[in-house]
């Protein structure tokens, strides 16, 4: 539990920049303790751990009763049934080894929870941040289509003297229709976006999310420790796993030892009538010891063969896993720098729309202002303000990725 507390901190950190890391850390929350996937993990880690009772376990004791449908005779008298009891009991330590090869392979479940509980960390603040993108696009939309409305006043008011002409009022207008369909969409966008998040808190689709209003880009980034990347679960887990191996190797040798069995025969004998001796009708008790050689091992040496090859492919294949991390971490850390230079170029742009936006109100003071000037503006403005926020999304998206890799 100490584990993932220290994972959501890291998770959180960039939200804490602007405070509202609370409501993010209520979702992550739920989403640990309702999520059917984790659920499902931790059911198998435990039907797994309960294993450890099944192998402590031993050969089952025989029993065996025999009647003498013919009785024998026996200087001592005529037998008449026989009951036996036998026990075979495994190698020394065979039990042992069974019950660690058993937990090695708890030890395995157990990373699959810890990956799985980081994977979905990591999903539901990506998906909080594609929400905060939508409905800060809306916003965003919601202000030009005003600005807009303002201009087709203005031209509006212009046809009347004659300084602008009815086309120019008609292009106004179907720019506010784009708008207003752009946003649209984004409304459906952020339902499905919203519906997605409800399902990794396994709660109701429709249920409101509550999203930040505003996300600011930090002013530094945070350090990027490759070396980390080695001590990722998802490593581990191969670890683990090569572990198993050995203990299943292990169990393999204590398995192709001998069984030592222990037993007792008891045979009824009937009295010879007639006869006066110290042993007439004395009944048989034999104890027994037995001994069970595997002398055709053939089977013990393949899996032994087994187990190193699955050792080996154990190896590559958390290697090439590493190889994987190392390149998705390379790529996230430089796609967020391009996110913080698209951010501050996306500054750049919209101060000077905007610089340019209050030339054209002035121009309109002087009775030489451009509509189609207006809307080129208008759009510019528009794409430079969507280019922000897409930047300060794909910052903190990426900025959960190398979270989930490094921490």
């Amino acid at each position: 539990m100490k584990h993932i507390k220290t994972v959501f901190f890291l998770f959180s950190i960039l939200f804490c920049l602007k405070g509202n890391a609370q409501q993010l850390e209520i979702l992550i929350n739920q989403a640990l303790e309702n999520n059917p996937e984790i659920q499902k993990f931790e059911l198998q880690y435990k039907r797994v751990s309960e294993k450890v009772n099944e192998v402590n376990t031993i050969p089952n004791t025989e029993f065996g009763v025999g009647y003498f449908v013919r009785e024998p005779e026996t200087r001592t008298g005529a037998q008449r049934f026989k009951v036996s009891a036998k026990q075979m009991l495994p190698w020394f330590g065979t039990i042992t080894s069974r019950e660690n090869y058993v937990s090695s392979l708890a030890d395995v479940k157990y990373e699959d929870i810890v990956i799985a509980k980081r994977k979905l960390m990591a999903s539901v603040s990506q998906s909080y941040y594609n929400l905060y993108a939508y409905k800060a696009k809306q916003r965003v939309l919601t202000e030009n289509i005003k600005l807009l409305e303002t201009y087709e006043t203005l031209a509006l008011t212009s046809v009347e003297v004659g300084k602008a002409s009815a086309v120019d009022v008609l292009r106004l207008q179907m720019r506010q229709n784009e708008m207003q369909q752009l946003k649209d969409v984004l409304r459906q966008q952020f339902l499905a976006e919203q519906t997605n998040l409800n399902n990794l808190l396994n709660r109701e689709n429709d249920a409101a999310v509550r999203v930040v209003d505003s996300l600011m880009m930090p002013s530094e980034d945070f350090e990027v420790t490759t070396k980390n990347l080695a001590l990722h679960p998802e490593l581990l887990k191969y670890d683990k796993l090569f572990q198993s191996i050995e203990q299943s190797e292990l169990l393999n040798q204590k398995e192709s030892s001998p069984l030592i069995g222990f037993g007792l025969d008891y045979i009824n004998v009937s009295e010879r009538p007639g006869m006066n001796f110290s042993d007439n009708g004395k009944d048989i008790v034999m104890p027994m010891v037995s001994l069970s050689i595997p002398i055709f091992n053939k089977k013990y040496k393949s899996q032994t063969k087994q187990n190193e090859l699955e050792q080996q492919e154990i190896t590559s294949q958390k290697q090439e896993r590493l190889n994987t991390l190392e390149t998705l971490l390379d790529k996230a850390v430089n796609e967020r720098i391009s996110a913080r230079i698209s951010h501050k170029t996306a500054i750049k742009n919209i101060k000077q729309a905007k610089d340019a936006e209050q030339i054209l109100i002035k121009s309109y003071e002087t009775g030489t202002i451009d509509f189609k000037d207006v809307l080129d503006i208008q759009e510019l403005q528009l794409k430079f303000q969507m280019s922000q926020i897409e930047a300060i999304k794909n910052y903190y998206l990426q900025s959960t990725i190398i979270n989930y890799l490094i921490q």
